[in-house]
């Protein structure tokens, strides 16, 4: 009998962060059986283990190679339906497990294109969508012939790690060959420099897309706008900001359709995405900067169902668990209001945010060594005003300063 006819489906969810727990419920909630993959460090985080059939726990230097054996033992003893990554460094694995078990779902090929940074700028200029001028830090003719033809500052950024981790931006040639060397005396050569591209540094503002996808349509989309470019809070510190941009504006419908292209360029069938666009100060045009098979980090998703009503991570759980045999769409939008988020790291291990009274305060963010706050209004002035008020107290208040990462944890 087909698995995807099955009543009762056996999933198992790769998390090597605290992720996803609304995604493990709601396949709970609908009687399915859920089995979580995680590591030792974030084993005792607030994991909903009334929903967990099963917990696997790797170590924390565990590689794809150990995970795959753990799953694959997990399989000797009972049928595996699904494998779902619910954080960005788990893509790959969930995909070469599936090859390995020959499970439906994405492939090691097709994952690629949403891990591999490079590989995901040189299929969308294919498919016509603007990208900030690149070249893979690889053949040396080649970044001399760009460093002479495309003017500095460019940024220097790993192939695939996530948000502003391992990131550079750099004035001068002279810096990029340095910075080329530093990266080459690396003992691991997946740290190398050939795991690195350069791209001209665009200055703008930066949005999110975060879609649902079935079928390879998209069936909802959230428009949001960064504050401050994720880069620059990386790198500088300070409070990071996000809220919904107006609806129906140009810039809204732009967004919606450069979204809808990236996602059909890249093939992408079914699932939670994240896409990264950036308008340029110069030009005024959109240009493509990056996008994950997963739902956005950062409170993305709490503050996308402030203002629709739509919850990420519980709409995935139905895409995922239907496994594109049906043609449903998300639920309807129960609101069309503006929903943001400012959200820093605080001094206080569990900042205390009680002072902050505004009727339109809807969530208060419960992170260690986090501050945060969620509104929502029916007017976007509105929510920008409190979110501009908050960033100014938050920096008073709670914010602190940590260097950024020059490799992942």
């Amino acid at each position: 009998m087909s698995t995807l006819n099955s009543p009762t489906l056996n999933v198992v969810c790769l998390a090597s962060y605290f992720k996803g727990v609304e995604f493990l419920r709601e396949c709970k909630r609908e009687g399915h059986r859920v089995v979580l993959v995680t590591r030792e460090r974030i084993l005792q985080e607030e994991w909903p283990r009334e929903s967990l059939d099963e917990t696997l726990v790797a170590p924390n230097d565990a590689t794809p190679e150990l995970l795959t054996q753990l799953v694959t033992q997990l399989a000797r003893r009972q049928r595996i339906d699904r494998i779902v990554a619910l954080e960005e460094y788990d893509v790959m694995t969930a995909a070469s497990i599936r090859e390995h078990l020959r499970l439906p779902g994405m492939g090691t090929s097709a994952a690629r294109l949403f891990r591999d940074k490079l590989a995901m700028r040189v299929r969308a200029k294919e498919s016509g969508i603007r990208v900030p001028d690149f070249v893979h830090v690889l053949n040396f003719d080649a970044l001399r012939n760009y460093m002479n033809r495309v003017p500095p500052p460019w940024v220097l950024k790993p192939r695939s790690d996530v948000s502003a981790v391992g990131i550079k931006k750099l004035d001068e040639s002279e810096a990029v060959w340095r910075t080329i060397d530093a990266l080459d005396a690396r003992e691991s050569p997946l740290q190398q420099s050939p795991n690195y591209l350069l791209e001209r540094f665009v200055a703008g503002d930066v949005y999110h897309v975060d879609s649902l996808v079935n079928n390879e349509r998209v069936i909802f989309a959230g428009v949001n706008a960064y504050g401050r470019p994720p880069m620059e809070v990386a790198h500088q510190g300070g409070v990071f900001i996000s809220h919904t941009i107006e609806h129906g504006c140009a810039e809204h419908k732009q967004l919606l359709e450069l979204n809808r292209k990236i996602i059909k360029s890249l093939g992408f069938e079914r699932g939670a995405s994240h896409a990264e666009f950036i308008k340029s100060e110069r030009d005024g045009n959109f240009y493509f900067l990056e996008i994950a098979s997963r739902v956005g980090g950062a409170f993305i998703a709490d503050t996308l169902e402030a203002s629709s009503g739509i919850n990420l991570w519980r709409e995935w759980a139905h895409i995922e668990m239907d496994g594109g045999e049906s043609r449903r769409g998300v639920k309807p939008a129960t609101r069309k209001m503006y929903g943001g988020i400012v959200l820093s790291l605080a001094r206080q291990e569990y900042p205390d945010t009680a002072e902050y009274t505004d009727p339109e305060v809807v969530l208060r963010i419960r992170k260690r060594h986090h501050a945060g706050l969620i509104v929502r209004s029916p007017s976007l002035s509105r929510v920008k005003e409190l979110l501009d008020d908050y960033s100014r107290r938050f920096a008073a208040d709670f914010c602190a300063v940590e260097p950024p990462l020059e490799r992942p944890n």
